[in-house]
């Protein structure tokens, strides 16, 4: 059995690799998380309100959505520390996905029943920007998780 030199300090290495690994984690989460949400939200059509724009938020621990929304996970960790959810619109702002995939010509009901609505055009905004901007915030993590290593 190999003796190791040290061991008290490897120990103590090994038990506080957890915190700062955490911490350096989560600031890079943060930048990553802030980086997307301001992109989504450039990329965002304007509208006559601006509403739209408005409703881009980020939610900490990757909490439930209970609207109709568009949702994109950083950081899908099973820790709520490090996960953000990303998501366009919100209980006033209902339309979200139907500005990112557009709409398909149909007949209307309700009050406006047997009027023909021509449908919209998809103006993605969401969803490319997102996936854009995913593998930058995976590899921002991780090397802000190696250099913590390496820095214990």
């Amino acid at each position: 059995m190999a003796k190791l030199k040290n061991r008290d300090a490897a120990l103590r290495k090994l038990a506080a690799i957890p915190p700062a690994v955490r911490s350096a984690a989560k600031q890079a989460l943060a930048q990553s998380a802030d980086e997307i949400t301001e992109a989504i939200r450039s990329a965002a059509p304007q509208g006559k309100t601006g509403r739209l724009k408005k409703s881009i938020a980020q939610t900490w621990g990757g909490g439930k959505v209970r609207y109709s929304s568009l949702q994109g996970n950083v950081g899908e960790a099973g820790d709520p520390d490090l996960s953000v959810r990303i998501s366009a619109g919100n209980s006033e702002v209902r339309y979200s996905h139907l500005v990112e995939f557009g709409t398909a010509p149909h007949i209307n009901g309700g009050i406006f029943a047997g009027t023909e609505h021509p449908g919209t055009t998809a103006q993605p905004f969401f969803y490319p920007t997102y996936r854009k901007l995913r593998r930058r915030a995976r590899s921002r993590i991780s090397r802000a998780v190696t250099k913590a290593i390496k820095q214990l």
